[in-house]
């Protein structure tokens, strides 16, 4: 979710408050802050006004231009398709640096003289809005000839990036960040205007809207002329900011700038393309075979709330939707359907404003600024719900909390909240907000009174516990075990639990070993578990196959467990396997998330397990191994376990996407205490070293004879590069990089040479290499 300071600034009073603290308050109120980016337009860049514009005599794609600057006029040749005379533009003077050393000078352009740049929107260090220069116009303050664009606020925004967890769909939006701000700061909002440019004409006597009965959604219809509609600058980057900018497409950016502004899922549909009557024009809302809300015209026109066709921008007059429908109604419908859909299912399934009248009322009062007409009237279908209603305890709440809240202090947090809230003695009857979908309970009621609190108002408690030392292997592997699971789950593993049996036949077909007949399982529980596992491997790949077919489409599980080999000796291991895309579908991914490689993989295994190392398998045992991206897993120089892509035909077996496995002995995991140290406080630096040696060579001999200096001032070093060409023949060079550091003062040159010399000498002694000349 992306917001930006001036935004914000449009509702609520943060003058005050420093973009640094919303950050802060942002993160203490459980909406974790991403980024924050500050637009800064550079000096000397100001409005101008092109007064003339006349062809170069000597280019065609150039123009001359006379441009005022307020104190005075200056000449620029501009090469912008786009530019035309009366337009307010922004002028970097002479003398200006837009960054990276692009320093604006007094110049001839094919013989004629230009002093300055008529700059475009990129160049100034905002989102792209076409091809040619910036037209500005008072969207962002009044233009002052002559005036400096840094001292426009709403240019020179912050731009905030916040990560929402699913269940906060309201928040999905400018307004529902404000109400979040609003109460924890005890601001009052700024009332919206409602000044609408109403037509002679209403509604009724343009557009007439037959509903089925029994539709799920709740639907809002509106008919605006955007004939003379012309949209600002300032919307126009606002909605470019947050990446879904369409050029020559007012309309679309429009619609898009009022939902992400309120939370209401708008559509728009051209008139042309509903169904003419003899007096009116005709739309249809009905539900199609598999239950789904739909719009009707000449053709199916939206799927409401799930999928929405393009907004076509030849057209003029649109009828305006705005909609809401239950999201877990419509996220359980989609999952039940397995269907297509559209970006708006990712703000309805999370839960959109359901107040759509707001969304309505705003858009009406935007576009009436910008020349729109709204028709009178709107055509309403929406049925009438009873709030949800909880009697809390504050007993209770304070139980849960562990700390005496004042009864007054709750009211006024749930309140500020959008709570409606009813005192009857020690209980508080609490009505829940439309749009706060995700509140079911006293737990869900607690949680918004400690994020508005701040968990570190919470006064911490110790728990006193006496227990009797009882520490043995078995207590330590339960310690180790537990710790495991604690890593993997903060990995993004899910933990697995599955029968120590497994299909023999399977097994069998994959290459794993089996148990021997004679001491094999005598009576199975079930004919697929007819015998002792060799892999959890196998257990875990059909868990994967078994979630994808309930439409999990990404799953990561592990489990740790035993597992028996050929004569039935036991032993444990901890297996992992990941498939699919590396993260969730996400504004920042585009809804469109890469699938996990095996570095990335093999990262979540080393921050569950520790440091390990790797070298290819020379030998492949089972036919999960995919044959070019597989490797023994080390550790202390002893091969514990292996990592690999699962085997594509395997993937076709099961039917699952790019999918990565590893299982490692439990034993060989060490579970040592951390013991921390203190840090050098000198300057490190970092040298790269060349040296050519063999192919035949392995990095991990290198590795080892630099290891063996035991060289206190060599803090890290990695291989950053392997080269290799006709002249080399055998050999390849490979390139170090080292990160140099004392712990007791700063390394001078002279310290850095031995050092270096001491590795090269080393190398040159231990492995005949040396450096590439």
């Amino acid at each position: 979710m992306i917001i930006t300071r001036s935004w914000l600034e449009e509702f609520i009073d943060i003058s005050k408050i420093s973009t640094d603290e919303i950050c802060k308050t942002l993160n203490a109120i459980g909406f974790e802050v991403d980024s924050l980016e500050k637009i800064t337009i550079a000096p000397k860049v100001v409005v101008g006004k092109v007064l003339e514009k006349v062809k170069h005599p000597d280019a065609d794609k150039l123009n001359i231009c006379q441009v005022d600057l307020g104190t005075h006029q200056v000449q620029i040749v501009c090469g912008a398709k786009n530019v035309e005379a009366g337009q307010f533009v922004p002028v970097a003077t002479v003398g200006c640096d837009l960054g990276n050393n692009f320093i604006i000078k007094e110049a001839k352009l094919r013989g004629v003289e230009s002093n300055g740049m008529i700059c475009s929107s990129t160049e100034l260090g905002l989102p792209k809005l076409n091809d040619g220069i910036l037209e500005l116009d008072d969207s962002i303050g009044e233009l002052v000839l002559g005036k400096e664009l840094k001292e426009y606020s709403k240019l020179n925004d912050d731009i905030i990036e916040i990560g929402l967890t699913a269940n906060r769909g309201d928040c999905l939006s400018i307004y529902g960040i404000v109400r979040e701000l609003s109460a924890f700061y005890s601001i009052v909002l700024i009332e919206c205007d409602k000044k609408i440019n109403y037509n002679k004409l209403g509604i009724g006597q343009l557009l007439e809207i037959e509903c089925d009965k029994y539709i799920d959604s709740s639907l809002s219809f509106i008919v605006i002329d955007f004939s003379d509609f012309k949209l600002n600058i300032l919307q126009k980057l606002r909605t470019a900011i947050i990446g879904k900018f369409q050029e020559d497409n007012d309309v679309k950016n429009i619609l898009t700038y009022t939902t992400h502004t309120t939370g209401v899922i708008l559509n728009a549909y051209p008139k042309e393309k509903t169904i003419k009557g003899e007096n009116l024009n005709i739309m249809y809302i009905k539900k199609d075979e598999l239950g789904f809300d739909n719009i009707y015209g000449t053709e199916q026109l939206s799927k409401v709330c799930v999928e929405h066709n393009d907004i076509e921008k030849d057209y003029t007059n649109f009828i305006i939707e705005a909609s809401y429908i239950n999201p877990e109604l419509i996220s359980k419908k989609v999952f039940d359907a397995k269907i297509k859909t559209g970006e708006v299912y990712y703000r309805a399934s999370r839960g959109s404003e359901p107040n759509i009248d707001f969304g309505m009322n705003y858009l009406s009062t935007l576009v009436s600024k910008f020349g729109a007409s709204v028709y009178g009237g709107c055509e309403t279908f929406v049925e009438d719900k009873e709030k949800l209603t909880l009697d809390i305890s504050v007993n209770k709440i304070n139980a849960i909390i562990g700390q005496e809240i004042p009864k007054i202090e709750i009211e006024r947090i749930l309140i500020s909240l959008g709570f409606e809230v009813k005192d009857i003695g020690s209980v508080l009857v609490i009505k829940i907000p439309y749009y706060r979908h995700d509140i079911k309970n006293i737990a869900d009621i607690t949680e918004e009174i400690v994020r508005i609190i701040g968990i570190d108002n919470i006064i911490a408690k110790p728990l006193q516990i006496d227990e009797v030392n009882r520490v043995n292997k078995t207590s330590n592997d339960l310690i180790k075990k537990n710790k495991l699971r604690f890593k993997a789950i903060e990995n993004g593993f899910y933990e697995t639990l599955t029968y120590v049996f497994s299909s023999k036949e399977s097994l069998e077909k994959y290459g794993f070993k089996t148990v021997k007949d004679e001491l094999d399982l005598i009576n199975p529980i079930v004919k697929e578990l007819n015998t002792f596992r060799s892999t959890i491997l196998l257990n875990l790949v059909e868990a994967c196959a078994n979630n994808f077919k309930v439409g999990a489409r990404s799953t990561a599980f592990f489990e740790i467990g035993t597992i028996f080999d050929e004569n039935r000796n036991e032993s444990k291991k901890i297996s992992f396997i990941q498939t699919g895309s590396i993260e969730q579908e996400e504004i920042s991914n585009a809804g469109k998330p890469k699938n996990i490689d095996f570095f990335s993989f093999s990262k979540k295994v080393l921050n569950t397990i520790g440091k390990f190392d790797l070298e290819p398998m020379t030998q492949i045992d089972n036919l999960f191994i995919h044959p070019y991206q597989n490797a023994n897993v080390l550790i202390d120089g002893k091969v514990v376990g292996y990592i690999c892509k699962l085997h594509p035909s395997v993937c076709e077996d099961y039917d699952l996407n790019d999918t990565f496995i590893a299982e490692i002995d439990f034993e060989a995991i060490k579970n040592e205490i951390i013991k921390t140290g203190s840090y050098s406080k000198f300057q490190s630096s970092k040298k790269d070293l060349t040296i050519i040696a063999p192919k035949s060579l392995e990095y991990k001999e290198v590795k080892k004879v630099i290891n063996s200096l035991n060289n206190k001032n060599i803090k890290q070093f990695n291989l950053i590069d392997i080269y290799h060409d006709e002249k080399l023949a055998d050999n390849e060079s490979l390139t170090i990089r080292f990160v140099l550091q004392n712990d007791e003062k700063t390394m001078e040159e002279e310290d850095i040479t031995k050092t270096i010399n001491s590795i090269l000498d080393v190398l040159n002694n231990e492995l005949s290499i040396g450096l590439r000349q």
